[in-house]
């Protein structure tokens, strides 16, 4: 029997929906004295909400891939769950966020029929993503040495950079797609290494070039490192030379040498990559606490809910552990084996953001959704990185599981453009194949 796509996208969200009401369920019970099953309803809701998706997608985009949603929902459902064993007020917090996520993520597929209107406005959305960046150095409020923040009352922020990420996407695929055949023709040489013609890429640089400036006045280098990652790949992708590539990281490997001598902030995040245990109770306190996390959770963990990670007045164990150590707590409770489980799920993620990107039927479409997708791996990478050890800390957040709502707004409507892209490509093919076999 052949299942339709949405069926079997369906039958892959209840995998997700018994993972994570099989996690409420842990946490509930890890402690003998009494049952806490207040993760459930936030489980339930947020159920509800990936329901909600899935039957507007049956509606709107019927062909789209089956298997990017249900894996959002497993990255979704367990960070919800360790959220609520770090605090039950932060689970509140981000499942009203899911909701809010859930309602972009289908105002997207109900508003934007074809994702290629966006190739109209590059140029505006691109200076759009340059007005934001201003805006946040000039309203912003500076937490934990970054300005990255806007206050909207009542103690609550946004995090208007997490929409500038996705921005810059939509401008630099509009921008590629009209200049990739000049790009993939270099037209001069410098040190031996191809350059492409500066009439085609001057323009895009000049943009990077400027939305870099900001992102350093704001003294935030993730983003900064996410925003040129990004612009490599989609170079790549466009002109499908790793001579740009490599000039590119070279240039990185600069640039960071460069930030690294002249801002003290760097300079101690590096030292405290390099030896975390020379000043354990300082500027290496973060990291070296997360790796403990990582070592007691053993090969499989004791199990969510067990692990020691709060503290009895209700800090955590790892400053910053609902943000830039999420995956950290996830690897104290299921060990190794869950840690692998969450890199895996991040790595089928980006397969298919970049099988869909192959299989778009035009460079715009595909440099859209290998962007897109872009995002998501190089932040995932960035920030597991860090708190693993392989590369210094750069406190962005992990998509989907770290608490924020910037964050989970922006990548539930990333990920409504990525199957919007998806839906169209297959549909088109289908109506090819149609038009092929109706008799003459």
């Amino acid at each position: 029997m052949n299942l339709s796509i949405r069926t079997q996208e369906l039958g892959f969200l209840a995998v997700s929906a018994v993972l994570g009401i099989l996690g409420a369920v842990a946490v509930a019970t890890a402690n003998a004295d009494e049952l806490d099953f207040g993760a459930l309803p936030g489980a339930v809701a947020v159920l509800g909400v990936f329901i909600a998706m899935h039957v507007t997608l049956r509606l709107k985009a019927a062909y789209a891939d089956p298997y990017v949603l249900p894996l959002v929902g497993v990255l979704a459902a367990i960070g919800l769950v360790e959220l609520h064993r770090i605090s039950p007020e932060l689970a509140r917090d981000q499942t009203i966020w899911f909701v809010v996520g859930g309602a972009v993520f289908i105002l997207v597929l109900l508003f934007l029929p074809d994702h290629h209107v966006l190739q109209r406005y590059r140029y505006s959305l691109g200076a759009a993503a340059v007005l934001i960046l201003i805006l946040t150095m000039i309203f912003g409020t500076t937490i934990n040495g970054s300005r990255l923040w806007i206050e909207i009352g009542q103690g609550q922020t946004i995090q208007p950079t997490e929409l500038a990420k996705v921005l810059v996407v939509m401008f630099l695929a509009g921008y590629l797609a009209d200049k990739r055949e000049l790009l993939a023709i270099p037209t001069s040489r410098v040190a031996g290494v191809p350059v492409p013609p500066m009439s085609a890429l001057g323009p895009a640089l000049v943009f990077l070039a400027i939305s870099l400036l900001l992102i350093a006045v704001l003294n935030d280098f993730g983003t900064a490192i996410l925003f040129f990652g990004v612009f490599l790949a989609m170079l790549y992708l466009a002109t499908g030379r790793t001579s740009y590539v490599v000039a590119g990281l070279a240039a990185i490997a600069v640039g960071a040498a460069a930030v690294w001598a002249a801002i003290p902030r760097i300079q101690d995040r590096v030292d405290a990559w390099i030896d975390p245990f020379g000043d354990a109770q300082g500027l290496g306190f973060q990291l070296v606490q997360s790796l403990y996390a990582l070592a007691d959770g053993g090969l499989v963990g004791p199990g969510l809910g067990r692990a020691f990670l709060v503290n009895p007045d209700g800090s955590t164990v790892i400053p910053a552990l609902q943000t830039d150590f999420i995956f950290s707590a996830v690897a104290a409770e299921l060990g190794y084996v869950g840690a692998i489980g969450i890199i895996l799920c991040f790595l089928l993620l980006v397969q298919r953001g970049f099988a869909i990107a192959g299989a778009a039927n035009d460079g715009y479409s595909k440099l859209l959704a290998g962007g897109l997708t872009a995002v998501l791996g190089i932040q995932a990478f960035l920030i597991i990185g860090g708190v693993i050890r392989l590369i210094p800390l750069t406190g962005v957040t992990l998509p989907f599981m770290s608490y924020g709502g910037s964050s989970v707004v922006t990548n539930f409507g990333l990920i409504a453009i990525l199957l919007l892209v998806s839906h169209r490509s297959r549909a088109s093919r289908l109506e090819a194949k149609r038009a092929a076999e109706e008799p003459a």
